[in-house]
């Protein structure tokens, strides 16, 4: 049972993590995007 509750929470965590890193990945690609008019012109 400890063993399960423990890898919940492992999971939540990393979940957590992966939305975060996304979220931010997010919001620096689009400030490059928003920022730089040679990678808009690239299609990056």
């Amino acid at each position: 049972m400890h063993l399960t509750n423990c890898s919940r929470g492992i999971r939540n965590a990393w979940h957590f993590y992966y939305a975060l890193v996304l979220v931010f990945k997010a919001v620096c690609s689009g400030s490059v995007l928003r920022f730089s008019p040679l990678n808009r012109a690239l299609g990056k």
